[in-house]
Formats: C-alpha cells, structure tokens, sequence
C-alpha cells in the first residue's frame, strides 16, 4: 500500500520517479482501511529535502500512511519558499486538537544552544508533553531526540571537541528487539553533531534501553518504552550525498571540517560517495511503521487513553 502524499507535494514526483506507491488524497478516500496517520514535526532549514527522506522511508510499507507536515506555531523558516508553507504545513496549535498514530521529530541546526535558549523551546516542550495524550508512538531524530531524552528524562547532551561527521558502524545491542527485526549484528550509520549523548548517563535513568550503539560515536538508538518512544541520534534518513553537501558547504564557506570519516571511497572527496545504509534505514522505519500498526487502536480517539 502507498503513502498518502498531497499530488502537488514536491515528494509526490521524487517518489514516484523512484517506485515508491503514492496515493492523492482522492484516490485514497477510495480505499475502505483507516490509513496510520503519520506526523513529520519538521525544524530542518531545508524542508523539502527533510520531506522527501522520511516520506521515502514511512512509504516503502505495505501499509496506507497519511503524513502531515507540522511546523512550530512562531517559528518562521528562512530556507523554504513561504508558499510551500503556507500550502502543506500546519502549525502545532492547528493540531493540537487531534490524534496521531504516529509522530516524527526531526533534528535542528541548533546543538550549540542550551535547550532553554532556543526560541520555541517552550512549545516544543508542551508538543512531547501532548504526544502523551495524543501520539501513540513518537520518534525523535538528533537534536529531537536529544531535546525528548532531556525533557522526559533530564539526560543532558554534551559538546563534543570535534564534530562527529561521517559513516561509522553502529553494534545491534538488541538483537530480539521488534525495531531491530531483519537487522545485521552491525551496521553503517552517517552521523553528522556537535554533541553526544552519554550511556552512562542514559543507563543512570532507568527504564531506557539502547538499541544501537558505537564504540567510537556513542548511543544511537534508544527505547523509552514508558513514553512510547524512539531516540535515534544519528542519520538514517540522510541521501548519499547529504554529508557531501554538509561538507562542501563547510569547505565553500571557510569553515573548519574534516574530509566525513568512512563515506568517500578511499576517504576522497573527490570520490562519489556510496549509500551504505539504504537497506537498515527501510528496516527500521518499517520497524516501527509495523509496531505501530499492531498495537494503535482503531478508534483514534483511544489514542493516549
């Protein structure tokens, strides 16, 4: 079954060019199942290129997904044509009202800030407050998982002295974990952060299981069953040459950066950079996709009950 995309969306075309199943809106109406209502709570400065990874991974299941884009209520993206806003996006408090089987919190450009100093902080505080009531599973990505660990749990994050930048592997530490179903017993996952999250920290809090983890990079995905939660720090939603364009912005700009560890053959950056992650990304978004599938209830508004 195919996700449920609006026709003009720009991720409608890119998927489709790729073989992924996408529905409009009027020929998924036409289908007698309740489709998973899948939010994307989206803080990365290049919306598009953010809506067509995920899209690409909650898409590719044998499951009807109806994504909406969400946006923080104040916050005003400078990157993004306001059009494309104003015509795909909702803000929090439009939603607030309504139930999701699914939410996605993506990461943001903003390690460097306390969380008390980004400018939405307090919003995004009352969203993962709402995702208790309201979300049956949420699942937060670097900075977002980072900003959930923190609020539900205090686990700080910590600047590193150098930028993790790369494709670096990853241990299964949870081999018999439903979101690690298909899963090799290590795999390749491109990280790109100014800070880390701590095990010792996380392992101190109770109730919080780490999934996937490296010993050069740290924790990388975490359960917090209690919240009905994932936190993944790193990227497997990234293209293959997300990291290359990181890096040549970076060189372009003057800024500081090391060639990314691991992603070019024979670490030449002249070298097209090859995508070693594809296949454990589907897996785990269809992971979750499926776990959500067999446990949300079908009455939506017993979700959070």
């Amino acid at each position: 079954m195919p996700i449920r995309i609006p026709a003009d969306l720009p991720a409608y075309d890119v998927l489709t060019r790729e073989g992924v199943m996408v529905l409009d809106e009027d020929h998924a109406a036409r289908q007698d199942i309740r489709p998973l209502r899948i939010g994307l709570l989206n803080l990365m400065p290049k919306k598009i290129q953010t809506e067509n990874q995920f899209a690409r991974l909650i898409g590719a299941t044998p499951l009807q997904i109806e994504l909406s884009l969400l946006r923080m209520s104040e916050h005003r993206t400078k990157n993004t044509a306001a059009e494309h806003m104003e015509s795909f996006y909702r803000s929090f408090q439009e939603v607030k009202h309504e139930k999701f089987d699914g939410l996605i919190i993506t990461g943001a450009p903003i390690e460097h800030l306390p969380f008390p100093d980004v400018t939405y902080w307090d919003e995004l505080r009352e969203v993962m407050d709402w995702t208790q009531t309201n979300v049956h599973s949420t699942f937060g990505v670097c900075w977002g998982g980072m900003a959930m660990i923190n609020h539900f749990h205090g686990v700080r994050k910590h600047m590193l002295k150098a930028k993790a930048f790369g494709c670096f592997r990853h241990r299964n530490l949870a081999p018999s974990s439903p979101y690690l179903r298909g899963f090799s017993d290590d795999c390749v996952i491109p990280v790109s952060r100014w800070t880390e999250m701590r095990q010792d920290e996380i392992d101190a809090t109770g109730g919080l299981k780490t999934l996937l983890g490296s010993d050069q990079v740290g924790p990388c995905l975490v359960e917090d069953a209690a919240h009905r939660a994932l936190y993944i720090f790193n990227h497997f939603e990234y293209d293959r040459d997300t990291l290359k364009q990181e890096y040549d912005r970076d060189v372009a700009g003057g800024s500081p950066i090391n060639v990314p560890v691991n992603y070019y053959p024979g670490d030449d950056p002249t070298q097209v950079p090859l995508n070693r992650w594809r296949s454990h990304a589907h897996l785990l978004y269809g992971n979750w996709i499926n776990e959500i599938y067999q446990s949300t209830p079908f009455e939506m508004t017993r979700i959070g009950t």
